[in-house]
């Protein structure tokens, strides 16, 4: 029996030709999509290990399948990726909505998974991007048209580990990550992906290029930066109090450090509302995820913080001080969130990215925990306020609540219900059920997610990294402003996009930019041109081997000896590598049928 080994090898698999330049219509791609969930279907009629699916020397994903799956594409064998991922979110959600079968449809599921991997790695590299970057959109179940999507993007939105951690996933993200591969938006509002080398002359200046803000990379080495400004500026804002209190104009004027402070706040808090109109423009729900929900709350802080202290600087009351104290108090809660936000900065390097996965995976597992304890708080707290209603009175039922929590805690205060037999037994249940039963089913949980993230560590990290370089460019923006120069887009060069043409406004934001970020766009253009050129160039000629195994190289397959050794008449190559490659696989074959 043939399998999978010498998929693409030996020259026997043809690789995928250029992707066409006019896209399919989503009817013919839904049309498509049902093809190949049919074809899957035959294929797995039965549930199968997914393990089994997935090994590189599996039985069930062969040449001769993968052969299969791309002639049933037809004339549209470029989208064959994206419409493999979309038939296995489809069979993943059949999946999650029937329990009965959900282990045959993932099994189904890592099937077309593993297939788009397999399809892809038959492609071209220089048609690489195009196949996986290219935009398209299928019909809903409603007729309606979906939300343009690439394959990348939609490996991203199903969280494909398999699929993202292949090479060909990650050379096109790397390419993007360090602009190698730049976006384009046309007439239709869509992104198309073009080479940077091939928009530029090379030479230094043609590297100081505003768009080159664009780039994740960049991009993140500047949130680096300023969010470490931010974070000094923060802690020099909540020590005034202590230093300005004995000032007399402390109470109605604004120190230098808490202007710069909310400047820089309101410029983030501008870029987060911009990101999340983009969002919901162009790309889907399953692009928020829980530092959505965490910049939202450091925002909503901020704002309360300035409005508050903004109302306290008219007068020297007293009411004035009570609200300059409640801006600071509330200002204080701040510190966990900025301090927190402070890992997605820094998520780029493998280590802090895999803590954040981590803590995701947990937070998103310790939903069963806290479903459970709010159903059981809500039963203990109205049977503790019922024991104590009974004799006519009752304490703030705040009391019962800080009672519960103090428990829940490992703090409790058992001396609370001394006086009431009953009150006292149903405390102990409380403590019991949440110390002893609760706590360690959400211990097991962080056990359990941790163990998967750690198990595929890898492919995690790999996973994650995609999304984020995508994310940064997935709600594109034709000139980007850095936070906190992003309010003198705002407020000082939006305004004119409706009074210029397209050409004058471009020019304008490129005479802006290029004066604004000077430094930083010389500093690009000379890693560009100067350092990431020459970069580590000995260490990688030195170290750098060839591959030995590819079609490239026929005089490594078949090499011909030299000097004395051709003289004498002897050999290497006495036997061809085409029949090497045969009985190769005949002895793989032979020792599959075996098993």
């Amino acid at each position: 029996m043939s399998n999978g080994f010498f998929a693409g090898s030996g020259g026997s698999e043809p690789i995928l030709p250029a992707a066409k330049n006019a896209k399919p219509s989503p009817e013919t791609l839904t049309k498509l999509v049902k093809r190949l969930r049919a074809l899957t279907l035959k294929l797995l009629p039965v549930e199968v290990d997914p393990q089994a699916v997935n090994e590189p020397t599996s039985r069930i994903i062969t040449p001769q399948v993968i052969s299969a799956f791309r002639a049933a594409a037809g004339d549209f064998d470029e989208t064959l990726p994206y419409c493999l991922l979309r038939a296995r979110a489809e069979f993943m959600w059949d999946a999650d909505h029937n329990a009965a079968d959900y282990d045959e449809n993932f099994g189904r599921a890592i099937a077309c998974e593993v297939l788009a991997r397999r399809i892809v790695h038959l492609t071209a590299p220089d048609h690489l991007a195009a196949v996986m970057a290219t935009r398209y959109t299928h019909l809903q179940i409603d007729g309606d048209e979906s939300d343009p999507a690439s394959a990348l993007e939609m490996a991203i939105d199903s969280h494909c580990t398999i699929f993202l951690s292949s090479s060909e996933s990650q050379d096109v993200v790397n390419s993007l990550w360090k602009g190698d591969l730049i976006q384009k938006m046309n007439e239709k509002f869509d992104v198309d992906y073009v080479s940077y080398s091939e928009s530029q002359t090379g030479s230094f200046w043609s590297h100081v290029n505003p768009s080159r803000l664009c780039v994740p990379r960049y991009q993140n080495f500047f949130r680096i930066v300023v969010w470490l400004f931010f974070l000094f500026v923060y802690s020099q804002a909540v020590r005034q109090p202590v230093e300005r209190l004995a000032d007399p104009s402390y109470m109605n004027t604004m120190d230098a450090w808490e202007v710069i402070l909310y400047v820089i706040a309101l410029s983030t808090l501008v870029e987060d509302m911009n990101r999340l109109y983009k969002l919901l423009r162009f790309v889907t729900w399953r692009a928020f995820s829980f530092w959505n929900i965490v910049a939202f709350l450091t925002n909503s802080l901020l704002l309360a913080a300035f409005i508050l202290r903004i109302i306290g600087l008219h007068d020297n009351t007293d009411y004035s001080a009570k609200l300059r104290l409640n801006s600071f108090q509330v200002l204080s809660f701040v510190a966990p969130f900025i301090w927190m936000r402070l890992i997605t900065v820094f998520d780029g390097y493998k280590y802090v990215g895999m803590m954040q996965i981590c803590v995701a995976r947990m937070l998103q597992e310790s939903g069963i925990f806290f479903a459970l304890l709010s159903i059981l708080a809500l039963g203990f707290g109205q049977a503790m306020y019922a024991l104590d209603a009974a004799d006519g009175t009752t304490e703030a039922p705040s009391g019962v609540v800080n009672a519960l929590v103090q428990a829940l805690l490992q703090s409790p205060d058992f001396s609370r219900y001394s006086s009431s037999p009953s009150g006292l037994i149903m405390y102990y249940l409380w403590n019991v059920v949440t110390v002893i039963v609760l706590l360690n089913v959400l211990i097991s949980l962080f056990a359990s997610a941790y163990q998967d993230v750690v198990d595929d560590a890898e492919a995690q990290y790999l996973a994650f990294f995609a999304g984020k370089t995508v994310g940064m460019i997935r709600a594109p923006d034709s000139y980007v402003y850095p936070a906190p120069f992003n309010l003198i887009e705002t407020f000082l060069v939006s305004p004119f996009e409706y009074w210029f043409s397209e050409k004058q406004y471009a020019k304008l934001n490129r005479i802006i930019m290029s004066v604004l970020f000077f430094v930083p766009l010389t500093i690009i253009a000379f890693f560009e041109t100067v350092f990431q050129r020459h970069e580590n160039e000995w260490m990688t000629n030195w170290l750098h081997g060839e591959n030995e195994g590819d079609n490239s190289y026929p005089a490594v397959r078949d090499p011909e000896v030299d000097g004395a050794d051709a003289d004498a008449g002897l050999r290497i190559s006495k036997v061809p590598f085409t029949e090497l490659i045969k009985r190769l696989e005949e002895a793989v074959g032979s020792g599959s049928e075996e098993g």
